[in-house]
C-alpha cells in the first residue's frame, strides 16, 4: 500500500511565496536606483506611490474578485516599499545638496570613518566616512553626509579603521550620480586622529591589528590573504597576487560575504546546541556572534546585505520556517534598501545579492543536469562556483573589461579552503589573550591561506585565463545571453520545439560567432598590424607611467604604472618576456605600484633616492628576483643594445630637493635606433629650471612630458627641446585634469604634435629614414588638433 506524502502539496505554495518576494524586491531596487541618480523624482515617488495605494484600497474593499483585487496586496506592498524608498532619499537629500555645494573649495572635515582603507593608484589611504562637520574655516558647521576621504598614507595605522575620528583639511570635489557618497575628500595635509571611536570599535580595530601583524610574519604569499579571509582586511595584498585573484575570479574570498557569516552564525548555532540550550538561546547568540563579527570586520555593503539576510533567516528558524531561502535573501534586500537607497548602484552590494541568488535559484538544476555524467558530489561541488558566475558574469561586465575564463576551476580548487582559513582566523582572533594559542590559529590558517594564493597565481597564468572586453551594457547583455545559454545547456529542461530550438541555436551561434570575430580581429589581427620596428612604446597603464625602450632586441622599461594588469597586458602584447633594465624614476605608486610583475624578469634596477622602508623592500624583491640595483644619479650612463643612456638627474647627494617627484630620474637616449629622447618622469617647474641650468637639454626628437602633462612646467626648457614629438602618459578621466590645458597650449606653440594615452592607448615610435613613424591604439579623436602624428 502507498502512503501519501502529505508534505508534498507544499512545495508549490513555497516556491509561490518565494516568487512574490520577486516584485518587492525588484521595485525596491529600481526605485532606490532611480531616487539615487534622479534625487529630484523622489517626491512624484511618494505621491505616485500614495495615489495607487489609495485607489487599490477602494478597489479591494469594493471589488472584491476582480483581477486587480486579487494582486491588490502585494502591489500595495510594493508601493508602500517605493514610498518609503523615495521618503528615504528625500530626507538625505538636504544635507547632500549642502555637501555638493561645497564641491572645488577648501573645507575643514571631522568625519567618522566607516570601511577599512584601501591604498589608492595616488598613494592615498581611501575610504568611506560619515562627515558630521563639514565647511570652510577652522569652524566647520555641522553636516551629516557619506563621504569619500583619501589621506595620507602615514595616517594609516593598522587600528585606523571603522569608529576611527579625524579632522584634515581637504579639497573637494563633487561625486557621480548615484554614487553613495556625497563628496569625495582629498587631504591637504595629515589627518589629525581625535578618537578610535566607542570601547567595542576600539577593541575591534586592536584585534584587526593584532592579528594583520601576526599574520605578517608567516611566509608570503599565504600571510597577504590571511587577513583578507579572516577578517577582510586586504591591505597586506600585494599587486601581483591582488591581479592573479582578479584574474583566476577569486577576488571575492577576500571581501566578507554570506557564507563568512554563514559560518560563524552556524558555529555559534551549533556551539549553543551541543550545550543543550534551547532555540530561542541558539537564534541570540548567533545573532550577537553575527554582530561582533560584523563590527570586527567593519559594515561594507556586502557584509550589510549578508548580515541583513543572516538576520532575517535566524528570525525565520526561530518561527519555524528555516527553509524559505529565496524569500529571505529578497526580504534581506529590501531592507537594506529601505535603510540606505543608495547601496543599489553599489557593485559590491549588487554582486552579492546576485551570487546568493544563484546560489539558491541556479545551483539546484545546475547539479541535477551535471549528475547526469558526473557523480553527485563532484557535480555539486562545479555547481556552486558556476552558478554565482553564471548570475554575477553580466554585473561584472558592467564595470570590469576583463572577464575570468578560469573562474570556476579556481574556485572549485580553492573554495574548499576558504572556510577553514576563515574559521581558524578568527579563532586567532579570539584566542588573542592568550598569544600562543593565537600563533598555533594563525599558523595552521596560513596553509589554506597559502593554497589559495597558489591556486589563483597558477590558474591566472593558464592560456586564456582571461579576455579583455569593453565593459559596459553591450558587454553585459551578450555574457547574459551566454550565462542564460549554458544554463540551459546544463540544467535538465523540456526539450524545445522546432521553432524555439532554432531561435534559441541561432542566437547562440551569432553570440559566439560575434565573440569568436571579435577576440581574432582584437588579438592575432591587432598584433599583425602593430609595426614590428618599434623603438619606443608609451603602454596605457591610466593615470601612470610606463615606457619601453628597445634597441637591438635589448629592452628597457621607465617606470611601471600603477597596477599590475595594464603594465602586463602591455608587454604580453609587444612580447616582452624580459627586461635588460628597469628604472624607477621615483616610486610614487603612479610610477613603481606594479614593478612585483616584473620581479625575477629584471636583469638590472636604476632607482631613484628611497626615503621609506615600503621603497626599500619593493627592491629587495626584485633583488630576489635576480636583479642587480643600483641608485642613480647625474652622470650615470650606459647601453642598451646600440643605443646610448646617460642619466641628468637627479645630483648625487642631492640636498635641495626631496626625494620624490623632485628626484625623479631623467633619462636621455640615442642612437641605435632609437631618436634622440628625453623621458622627464614627474619632475615640477622649479626641478626642470635646475635640470636646464645645469645639464643643458636640447633639440630633442621625442620628449615624454613631465607629470602627466600637469600645469607645472618649465615653458623655457620645453623650448630648448624643441621636440618633433610629445608624449604624454595619463589616465582617461583621471581626478587632476591631466594633462592642463595650459601645457598643451605651450606644446601647441612650439608646434610640437601631441600624442596621449588617454586619447590614443598604447603609442610605438620609430626611427624611420624621413624621421619619425608612429602607430597608435586608437585613431585621433575629432577634435584633437595637436593629436596628429608627425
Amino acid at each position: 500500500m502507498t502512503v501519501p506524502d502529505r508534505r508534498a502539496p507544499r512545495a508549490p505554495q513555497r516556491r509561490l511565496r518565494d516568487v512574490r518576494m520577486v516584485p518587492v524586491a525588484v521595485t525596491a531596487w529600481v526605485i532606490a536606483l532611480l531616487v539615487s541618480f534622479l534625487p529630484w523624482t523622489a517626491g512624484p515617488v511618494i505621491a505616485l506611490s500614495a495615489t495607487g495605494i489609495g485607489i487599490l484600497l477602494i478597489v479591494c474593499r469594493f471589488r472584491t474578485r476582480t483581477a486587480v483585487a486579487r494582486t491588490g496586496p502585494l502591489s500595495i506592498v510594493c508601493l508602500t516599499v517605493a514610498a518609503a524608498i523615495a521618503g528615504a532619499a528625500a530626507a538625505a537629500t538636504p544635507a547632500r545638496e549642502q555637501a555638493a555645494s561645497l564641491a572645488g573649495h577648501a573645507v575643514t572635515a571631522e568625519v567618522s570613518v566607516r570601511s577599512l582603507p584601501s591604498i589608492g593608484a595616488d598613494g592615498r589611504l581611501w575610504a568611506d566616512a560619515d562627515a558630521f562637520r563639514l565647511g570652510p574655516g577652522d569652524r566647520p558647521a555641522p553636516l551629516r553626509v557619506p563621504v569619500r576621504i583619501g589621506i595620507p598614507p602615514d595616517a594609516g595605522s593598522a587600528t585606523l579603521g571603522p569608529g576611527t575620528v579625524l579632522r584634515f583639511t581637504a579639497q573637494t570635489k563633487r561625486t557621480d550620480p548615484g554614487e553613495r557618497a556625497a563628496l569625495v575628500l582629498f587631504s591637504n595635509g595629515a589627518a589629525v586622529q581625535l578618537s578610535r571611536g566607542g570601547p567595542v570599535e576600539r577593541l575591534a580595530g586592536d584585534v584587526r591589528a593584532a592579528f594583520i601583524e601576526r599574520a605578517g610574519r608567516l611566509p608570503e604569499p599565504g600571510s597577504e590573504l590571511l587577513p583578507g579571509l579572516a577578517v577582510g582586511d586586504v591591505r597586506a595584498v600585494s599587486d601581483e597576487l591582488d591581479a592573479a585573484m582578479k584574474a583566476s575570479g577569486l577576488s571575492h574570498l577576500t571581501a566578507v560575504s554570506g557564507s563568512n557569516l554563514a559560518l560563524v552564525a552556524a558555529a555559534a548555532f551549533g556551539i549553543v546546541a551541543l550545550c543543550g540550550g534551547g532555540r530561542v538561546f541558539r537564534v541570540a547568540i548567533a545573532v550577537l556572534a553575527l554582530a561582533g563579527f560584523v563590527v570586527l570586520v567593519t559594515p561594507q555593503p556586502s557584509v550589510i546585505r549578508a548580515a541583513a539576510m543572516a538576520g532575517v533567516a535566524l528570525t525565520a528558524l526561530l518561527l519555524g520556517r528555516p527553509r524559505a531561502g529565496l524569500s529571505v535573501l529578497l526580504l534581506a534586500v529590501t531592507v537594506v534598501l529601505l535603510v540606505d537607497p543608495h547601496l543599489a548602484a553599489a557593485p559590491g552590494f549588487a554582486l552579492s545579492a546576485a551570487a546568493t541568488a544563484g546560489l539558491i535559484v541556479l545551483a539546484p538544476p545546475l547539479a541535477r543536469g551535471l549528475a547526469r555524467r558526473l557523480p553527485r558530489a563532484v557535480a555539486l561541488a562545479i555547481a556552486v562556483p558556476l552558478s554565482a558566475q553564471l548570475a554575477c558574469g553580466p554585473i561584472i561586465a558592467l564595470f570590469a573589461a576583463q572577464q575570468s575564463l578560469v573562474s570556476v576551476l579556481a574556485n572549485l580548487l580553492a573554495a574548499p579552503a576558504s572556510p577553514i582559513a576563515t574559521v581558524l582566523g578568527l579563532l586567532a582572533c579570539l584566542a588573542m589573550p592568550i598569544p600562543p594559542l593565537a600563533d598555533l590559529f594563525a599558523a595552521v590558517a596560513w596553509l589554506p591561506s597559502a593554497w589559495i594564493a597558489q591556486t589563483a597565481v597558477t590558474t591566472a597564468a593558464l592560456p586564456m585565463a582571461t579576455i579583455e572586453a569593453p565593459a559596459g551594457v553591450g558587454t553585459a547583455l551578450v555574457v547574459a545571453v551566454l550565462s542564460a545559454g549554458v544554463f540551459w545547456v546544463v540544467a535538465p529542461h523540456r526539450p524545445l520545439r522546432a521553432p524555439w530550438r532554432a531561435v534559441v541555436g541561432g542566437a547562440l551561434a551569432v553570440v559566439i560567432g560575434a565573440g569568436t570575430g571579435w577576440s581574432i580581429v582584437a588579438g592575432p589581427v591587432a598584433l599583425l598590424q602593430r609595426p614590428a620596428d618599434w623603438a619606443i612604446a608609451l603602454c596605457d597603464v591610466g593615470q601612470g607611467d610606463a615606457v619601453l625602450v628597445r634597441s637591438a632586441g635589448r629592452t628597457m622599461l621607465i617606470d611601471t604604472g600603477p597596477e599590475p594588469e595594464p603594465l602586463r597586458r602591455c608587454l604580453d602584447a609587444l612580447g616582452i618576456a624580459r627586461l635588460d633594465l628597469l628604472v624607477l624614476t621615483h616610486f610614487d605608486r603612479d610610477h613603481a605600484g606594479a614593478a612585483d610583475v616584473v620581479v625575477g624578469r629584471v636583469g638590472t634596477v636604476l632607482h631613484g633616492p628611497v626615503d621609506t622602508p615600503a621603497h626599500q623592500r619593493s627592491l629587495e624583491r626584485l633583488e630576489a628576483g635576480g636583479a642587480d640595483v643600483v641608485q642613480s644619479a647625474a652622470g650615470v650612463a650606459g647601453r642598451l643594445g646600440d643605443a646610448d643612456w646617460r642619466v641628468l638627474w637627479p645630483r648625487r647627494g642631492e640636498k635641495v630637493f626631496p626625494p620624490g617627484n623632485e628626484t625623479g630620474v631623467i633619462l636621455q637616449i640615442e642612437g641605435g635606433g632609437v631618436p634622440r629622447s628625453l623621458f622627464l618622469a614627474d619632475l615640477s617647474a622649479t626641478a626642470q629650471g635646475a635640470l636646464r641650468r645645469l645639464a643643458r637639454p636640447h633639440d630633442e626628437s621625442v620628449v615624454k612630458v613631465a607629470h602627466h602633462g600637469s600645469a607645472d612646467q618649465d615653458p623655457q626648457l620645453y623650448e630648448d627641446l624643441g621636440p618633433a614629438l610629445a608624449l604624454i602618459s595619463v589616465g582617461e578621466g583621471n581626478d587632476y585634469g591631466h594633462p592642463r590645458a595650459s601645457t598643451l597650449e605651450m606644446l601647441q606653440a612650439l608646434r610640437a604634435p601631441v600624442l596621449r594615452t588617454d586619447r590614443r592607448g598604447m603609442i610605438l615610435v620609430s626611427q624611420g629614414e624621413e624621421g619619425l613613424r608612429v602607430w597608435t591604439e586608437r585613431a585621433a579623436p575629432a577634435d584633437g588638433r595637436t593629436e596628429r602624428p608627425p
